[in-house]
């Protein structure tokens, strides 16, 4: 009865995404700082991602699902950043429905498949530290290609049904949303649908790429800090920690920041501090992540530097070609 009384209403066919639209005095600094975190994210990641396909040498597990993460990480910028960019740069904040889903989409794919891909990484860790003499059995090539293909897929079915749902609901307005991208929790709160049954497979589906990841992941590194301060020596057990710290830190970054995002309250919280959280996820963590890996990394700045003198020296010869056919 509810949705037929609304039916006779006329539904809205786009949405505003406030932002950070109350700080108009601050939109050009906002753009150009932005811009150079997006244009740093695509950079960084690409360049690990061609690494990672280019060199031999990080043909292996621990790097192959470190190129996942990265080219999951360009995606997730690209499906945020664009958006927030062109609304600085014209002042023009309006989103169609149908692209408000579809960036609910991918964002909802992208979140899901990192939980899963960053469990992933730490089982890879727990194999290589604590178990090393079975590492090279346990985490072959396929194990590997079905762990990264399972990550993608369940985020992206459990995503689109979740999106499917939301795009045969009614959204009759207000049409703001205030919010810097089209989150859930913001989206449906728009609908003048009943929502209770989406709100229960919702979190049926959030709990189950969400919870297990996050507990397997904790799991992982009590293991590994546990094996790590019973090596004897101190070299040794900097050497070791060395290898699974980096991903540590992203790890507590994303999952941190996230956890506490939507963990409060949104009736007594202020909406800004749930935007300045979701830029840590969204934002911060795609750009942090090749700076963390690649700067603590010796194997990714051996290869780094070995590529750029590589191609110091193609371009050296090829000037030389040059001035020598003149």
């Amino acid at each position: 009865m509810v949705d037929m009384a609304w039916r006779n209403q006329t539904a809205i066919t786009e949405f505003i995404l406030l932002g950070f639209g109350d700080l108009p005095q601050l939109q050009i600094l906002l753009f150009l700082l932005f811009l150079v975190i997006y244009i740093g994210t695509l950079a960084g990641n690409i360049l690990i991602v061609t690494l990672v396909v280019a060199d031999q040498h990080l043909h292996t597990p621990m790097y192959f699902f470190l190129g996942n993460l990265s080219c999951l990480e360009t995606c997730y910028a690209s499906t945020i950043l664009p958006k927030m960019l062109a609304g600085f740069l014209t002042g023009d904040r309006t989103i169609s429905v149908p692209g408000c889903i579809a960036q609910f989409n991918f964002f909802g794919t992208l979140v899901s498949v990192e939980c899963c891909l960053l469990s992933v990484m730490s089982y890879d860790r727990y194999l290589a530290i604590c178990k090393p003499l079975h590492y090279s059995a346990h985490m072959n090539s396929r194990l590997c290609f079905r762990l990264a293909a399972g990550s993608w897929v369940s985020g992206f079915v459990a995503s689109t049904i979740t999106a499917c749902w939301i795009s045969q609901m009614l959204f009759c307005g207000p049409s703001e949303i205030d919010h810097f991208f089209c989150d859930y929790t913001p989206l449906v709160k728009l609908s003048c649908s009943d929502t209770s049954l989406l709100a229960l497979v919702t979190i049926l589906f959030s709990s189950i790429l969400t919870l297990p990841p996050f507990l397997l992941t904790l799991a992982s590194y009590v293991c590994i800090i546990t094996t790590i301060l019973r090596i004897p020596s101190t070299t040794g057990r900097q050497k070791a920690f060395s290898t699974c710290s980096s991903h540590l830190i992203v790890v507590t970054l994303y999952y941190g920041t996230m956890i506490i995002a939507y963990q409060l309250p949104d009736a007594n919280t202020p909406r800004d501090l749930h935007k300045v959280l979701a830029l840590f996820y969204t934002v911060l963590t795609p750009l942090v992540n090749p700076l963390i890996y690649s700067l603590r990394n010796r194997e990714v700045k051996e290869v780094l530097r070995k590529a750029l003198h590589e191609t110091v020296n193609f371009i050296t010869s090829s000037k030389l070609r040059h001035m020598e056919s003149l």
